[in-house]
């Protein structure tokens, strides 16, 4: 049985191992995303980090702050969610040290000083979390007369993340 705080928890736990997600603005260009790499501090899930060029078609839409859509699906496609909150433009050099890593660094040729580097915090405040069952399994309870309806109840659920 999966409670919402369960799904919560497992969904920071596939963040932290499947970093990709798709991030967009609200109202932005039809709400097109584009593929981001998450960068999180460690056990705070109070927001999730991207550091991006000055340069994007995010960074130019954006401004200083503007609520975003990330969808996010894990390497094994057991964990699907929507997460909606504000991104915001933070470049504050303390967290840019804290978050900085070779993958990162390979696209700034300036390192950490380049005046490309972008730095932006998605609070996210809300989530909708799927858990996906592996469809042979569902099938072979749906022979046995099992309810898929009822079963799959406690796989979604609309979260609260802050």
């Amino acid at each position: 049985m999966n409670s919402p705080t369960d799904l919560r928890e497992k969904l920071w736990k596939s963040l932290k191992s499947d970093k990709t997600l798709m991030l967009g603005l609200a109202g932005v260009d039809e709400g097109h995303g584009q593929p981001m790499t998450a960068q999180l501090d460690g056990d705070d899930t109070r927001a999730i980090w991207f550091f991006t060029s000055r340069d994007t078609d995010l960074a130019q839409a954006l401004g200083a702050r503007h609520e975003a859509v990330a969808h996010f699906i894990d390497k094994g496609h057991d964990l699907f969610a929507t997460l909606h909150g504000d991104l915001v433009v933070d470049d504050d050099p303390a967290m840019i040290d804290r978050l900085w890593n070779k993958w990162v660094a390979a696209w700034f040729e300036g390192g950490k000083s380049d005046p490309k580097l972008l730095l932006l915090r998605f609070e996210p405040d809300r989530a909708q979390i799927w858990l996906n069952e592996n469809s042979l399994f569902a099938g072979v309870k749906m022979l046995l007369g099992a309810d898929p309806k009822k079963d799959f109840a406690d796989k979604t659920a609309e979260v609260r993340l802050n």
